[in-house]
């Protein structure tokens, strides 16, 4: 998979896609993670890529040229036009749903917009979706492409070492996960629970399930209704 992320601050996103399982990714070739910086793409020797926008009002507007012309260096370099995403909080929030299947493309380019967001030409001319990271302001996308970048590169093949790493986590199981606990066996007078000692794997596996289950009745009912309403066999009393 490639992902292009067109960007007006590339080390912003740079220093957080170069490290950790991600970077590894990038290094190893599995990945492809290219940050680009849009201003290296504008017209006049300043490199301005925003005005004032038509109507007034504050702040300031992303033009369509320097994104446009960012853009059709992407799709010439990869030879076909990208499934393109911009950040915006008028697209749909961001789920592991999504993330999963847009793991199965092999290429993906995403906007970011900044000041008060982008010429609304471009976003008719160019994007095929555009996805929210949540009800809530940012000063501008990188933050959300750089969470859409994560959750889709860790489900690529080979990025981690086995897809139950993915498989069992939060979210993608439609159920919270459960509580995790590590050495030493006592901590502050805090006993691990027993089930985990007990090098019973059947229990084990058991004792998480419930876990996730009240967990996700407690925190996330919405969440534990669909799964419930999606696996018939488990009753709510489990």
């Amino acid at each position: 998979m490639r992902i292009e992320i067109m960007t007006l601050f590339p080390e912003m996103c740079e220093a957080v896609l170069g490290g950790s399982i991600i970077g590894r990714a990038r290094k190893a070739g599995l990945i492809e993670i290219n940050c680009r910086q849009i201003r290296d793409y504008a017209y006049n020797k300043h490199n301005r890529v925003d005005d004032t926008p038509y109507g007034g009002g504050m702040g300031m507007v992303m033009q369509c040229e320097p994104i446009y012309r960012c853009y059709m260096a992407v799709c010439d370099e990869m030879g076909t036009k990208p499934h393109t995403i911009y950040m915006s909080p008028k697209g749909k929030i961001f789920t592991q749903e999504r993330a999963a299947e847009l793991s199965r493309l092999e290429n993906i380019a995403i906007l970011c917009g900044h000041y008060e967001g982008v010429d609304q030409r471009i976003i008719d001319r160019i994007v095929d979706e555009e996805i929210s990271a949540g009800d809530y302001v940012l000063t501008g996308g990188e933050i959300p492409a750089m969470a859409v970048t994560d959750a889709v590169a860790r489900m690529c093949d080979g990025v981690l070492t086995d897809n139950v790493c993915f498989m069992e986590e939060s979210i993608y199981s439609g159920l919270l996960e459960y509580p995790h606990y590590t050495r030493p066996e006592i901590w502050e007078g805090e006993k691990v629970p027993e089930i985990l000692l007990s090098g019973h794997h059947e229990n084990i596996q058991k004792w998480r399930k419930q876990q996730s289950l009240e967990i996700t009745a407690m925190r996330r009912p919405e969440m534990y209704e669909k799964y419930i309403s999606e696996h018939p066999c488990i009753s709510k009393k489990d």
